[in-house]
């Protein structure tokens, strides 16, 4: 198979300056370095591409016989490793990124932005449901005024002094000597005398970004929605991290949700528990009817199927379960007071029929009592 032209695989013009040439390789390079996709066996392949034509056009002496000879102009076979140079794919790649492995003068270091992370509140109804919500999130974004240098405009970093620029320092201990991260730069391998007063040195200042978020039916608290890229951007040309979603549920009003399913309590008046009656009930879905029988008590459960969630991962909808409540009068007239009167005297009256929980929970009492006198 013929080989790519060097500047379509870096994605480059032909004039592209050597900075572009570099950073166009390290954005390829930490893209698809074979650490970073294991289960990708094509990117070590594209790794390898990016590194050959890197090699290339990184020096001058190959650019300019590749610009006026193509492919011919340089020794193909020697490609294999480094050219005339000798060394190995990772070797180049180490020539970019040389604060990941440790060596050479004045790196600096690349590496992947962080991860964030933000609450989002739902209603129910819309965790359910689902929707399409816009969030408004902080990030760490690039100065402008320095461009992520971090220098003041029309000024750079210079060489650190403590480690001469090669962001590590070594420190004998009896027969032995360590090396270190430099703790004047940091690793950096250079300092900044004139930081810039956007970002006070930085090179990131506070923005706000709108994004658009996807909420797919039936997520819950707890749930996170990944939104690759969005976190913070990378140092250095590395990649961006994620931003995370979690979702917070509200507390609703009227239903609590234990996971595929709903639980809501319904008062019911004592004329309606005692006759019997039929309620309209509410559900996410809308009102339906309820059929409440003769002689219901407090605490009685009615299953009304599939008015629950589906749930996010799959599976069926779930129920509503109604917890019936009897709800004792209040402020009641004379007139109704003395008709519960008379009620009261019928009933006790009518004995065990009427009251067999009532009955049968007084003799338990009496039955208790009894014990500890014997």
């Amino acid at each position: 198979m013929a080989k790519r032209d060097y500047y379509d695989v870096l994605g480059l013009a032909r004039d592209a300056a050597d900075a572009d040439v570099k950073k166009a390789y390290r954005r390829l390079a930490m893209k698809f370095h074979p650490d970073r996709n294991p289960e990708d066996p094509s990117a070590e392949a594209k790794f390898k591409e990016a590194s050959e034509a890197y090699e290339v056009l990184s020096d001058a002496t190959k650019k300019s016989a590749y610009d006026q000879f193509g492919h011919a102009g340089v020794d193909p076979n020697g490609m294999g490793a480094r050219g005339a140079g000798g060394g190995s794919f990772s070797d180049i790649f180490s020539d970019v990124f040389g604060d990941i492995f440790g060596g050479g003068g004045g790196r600096s270091s690349v590496a992947r932005g962080s991860d964030l992370r933000y609450t989002l509140e739902l209603e129910l109804e819309k965790a359910v449901g689902g929707d399409t919500v816009e969030i408004r999130v902080p990030v760490l974004a690039e100065c402008e005024e320095c461009d992520g240098s971090g220098a003041r405009k029309g000024t750079q970093a210079i060489p650190c002094t403590d480690c001469g620029g090669a962001g590590q320092i070594r420190v004998s201990q009896g027969f032995f000597s360590l090396q270190q991260t430099c703790p004047r730069c940091r690793g950096a391998g250079s300092v900044i005398k004139d930081p810039c007063r956007s970002c006070g040195g930085s090179g990131r200042v506070e923005r706000r970004k709108t994004l658009s978020v996807k909420i797919p039916p039936g997520v819950d608290t707890g749930d996170r929605i990944r939104l690759s890229g969005e976190g913070e951007p990378g140092h250095n040309g590395g990649p961006a991290g994620d931003l995370y979603v979690q979702v917070a549920v509200r507390e609703h009003k009227i239903f609590t949700r234990d996971g595929r399913d709903l639980f809501c309590e319904v008062p019911i008046s004592i004329a309606d528990a005692v006759l019997g009656g039929e309620l309209e009930v509410p559900t996410l879905a809308g009102r339906v009817k309820l059929k409440i029988p003769a002689e219901t008590q407090t605490g009685r459960m009615f299953r009304l199927r599939g008015k629950g969630v589906a749930p996010v991962r799959g599976g069926g909808t779930g129920d509503l379960l109604c917890r019936v409540v009897v709800e004792t009068p209040v402020k009641l007239t004379s007139e109704q007071k003395a008709m519960f009167e008379q009620l009261r005297t019928i009933l006790r009256a009518g004995g065990e029929a009427h009251s067999p929980k009532e009955t049968s929970w007084f003799k338990g009492v009496v039955d208790f009592f009894d014990g500890l006198k014997s």
